[in-house]
């Protein structure tokens, strides 16, 4: 079983939700917030825990303007991590004005497989800088205004008005990864309410186009719910797997920007 990847197959569809629309009022009312976190908890197939992810909002500057630091952190645990550990490190610097990536780092040990790199994102010239401290490259690829990375997409996401959605719109991504600019479709099937450990809740559920093969078994294998309220934090994640099915669901949290719903029982 190929750990490594059910790591990744969280945080590409945890984070590959987008909308290209604008907020036109300049003050901006952000989903989030700095001291923002959240722990996601991962199971194989219904039963081994697989491990946790965690994703947490700092903030920083940028040429004397203000930005968001995310961190994301992904690590094998238990029964799995005795014979294939794994620790993948993600972060994303955002502008606050436009919610676009200035820069994005990746620092993974997969079981010895080992990657360090970073991006610069430079939207006077549309073009991604990439630095392989691995293999001590630089390498510069053309991108356009509206790219994200795998974290900012989420971030993006969330500060978007998803009010006026209806049953079968599809939502599409610019995503630089790997370096490469991937084209991500999205459908909105609608809202759903899902039990979780903190209480029913209502959510948005989404189905995000994948390539069927070496790692989902269909195309359609993947889906994901986010809280209906002003978060909108993804809860919950459900894979169809080639070998095996992955799922992932919102373990903790601390330092929400707004009241997390909860639907109780009577």
């Amino acid at each position: 079983m190929k750990i490594k990847l059910i790591i990744l197959v969280f945080f590409i569809t945890v984070t590959t939700l987008a909308q290209s629309t604008k907020n036109e009022d300049s003050t901006k009312i952000f989903a989030f917030q700095k001291g923002e976190w959240l722990r996601y908890r991962m199971n194989y197939s219904n039963f081994l825990n697989a491990g946790y992810s965690t994703i947490e909002v700092k903030e920083t500057m940028n040429n004397n303007k203000e930005a968001f630091h995310i961190i994301g952190i992904g690590k094998s645990t238990g029964f799995i991590s005795l014979f294939f550990k794994v620790k993948d490190n993600y972060e994303t610097f955002i502008d606050k004005e436009t919610l676009r990536p200035y820069r994005f780092i990746r620092k993974i040990d997969e079981g010895g497989y080992t990657k360090d790199k970073e991006i610069i994102f430079d939207y006077t010239t549309n073009e991604a800088t990439v630095k392989d401290y691995k293999h001590n490259t630089v390498e510069k690829h053309p991108i356009s205004s509206n790219i994200q990375d795998i974290l900012s997409s989420l971030y993006f996401l969330r500060n978007q008005d998803l009010s006026n959605l209806t049953v079968g719109d599809e939502i599409e991504l610019e995503m630089f990864f790997d370096e490469e600019i991937t084209n991500f479709k999205l459908h909105y099937l609608g809202k759903d309410i899902i039990k979780s450990k903190f209480g029913k809740i209502k959510t948005l559920k989404f189905r995000p186009l994948v390539q069927a093969g070496r790692v989902f078994k269909e195309q359609e294998s993947v889906s994901i719910w986010i809280t209906d309220d002003e978060n909108k934090i993804p809860i919950k994640i459900k894979a169809s797997l080639a070998v095996g099915s992955l799922r992932a669901d919102l373990d903790a949290f601390k330092g929400l920007a707004h009241p997390f719903n909860i639907i109780f029982n009577n």
